[in-house]
């Protein structure tokens, strides 16, 4: 009985992954993070790729955005060629990067010659105010969202590196790059150190 048992447990199949996209549908799903993405897709960004599709977990996406943080240019567009270059390689980067940028470029071109035109009108000074703090919201809420992976820390030493970030630029006002010199070493050290405590 005990040796039926132990067949059928080793027999069982593994936690099964979730399948890798297609092309197709890492286009489709870029194009709709940046036609959603209204002041800034990181918001969406995340909920698609993390939430809705689960092509991500909320640590991988952490990881994969905090190294487009570091890379030069814009990050969404820097974090659509790290996972489509992960997802499919390549061709999976070109395909990402064309669904992020390529509908906003049409609409914004469009948009950008109405506004030539009817820009100083005062209702539509309006809608854009409220637009900007909709979109404020909305970073708001995905950065208390990135945040609580980092809250499970149990040397509690990854929650304090994100306070001093946040002390050191949001409310001392130092430039980013005094702040990323003192803070990305600091970094690089504590994973170094969690790393060595690991090992055998």
């Amino acid at each position: 009985m005990s040796e039926t048992l132990s067949a059928s447990t080793s027999a069982s199949p593994p936690a099964s992954s979730p399948p890798i996209p297609s092309l197709f549908e890492v286009f489709c799903a870029f194009a709709l993070i940046s036609l959603c993405g209204f002041g800034g897709v990181l918001a969406w960004s995340r909920r698609m790729l993390v939430e809705e599709r689960k092509w991500m977990s909320p640590e991988e996406f952490n990881d994969a955005y905090a190294l487009c943080q570091f890379l030069p240019g814009p990050n969404v567009v820097n974090l659509s060629v790290v996972f489509g270059r992960r997802i499919r390689g390549v061709i999976g980067a070109i395909v990402a990067l064309a669904g992020l940028i390529g509908p906003p470029f049409l609409i914004v071109t469009l948009v950008s010659l109405a506004y030539a035109r009817f820009g100083e009108l005062a209702a539509l000074q309006r809608m854009l105010i409220g637009v900007a703090a909709a979109a404020a919201g909305l970073v708001m809420g995905t950065c208390a969202k990135m945040a609580r992976p980092l809250f499970k820390d149990r040397f509690a030493v990854t929650p304090l590196i994100a306070l001093a970030t946040f002390a050191t630029v949001g409310v001392l006002r130092w430039p980013l790059h005094w702040a990323l010199a003192l803070l990305v070493p600091l970094s690089i050290a504590v994973a170094w150190c969690r790393q060595a405590r690991a090992r055998p």
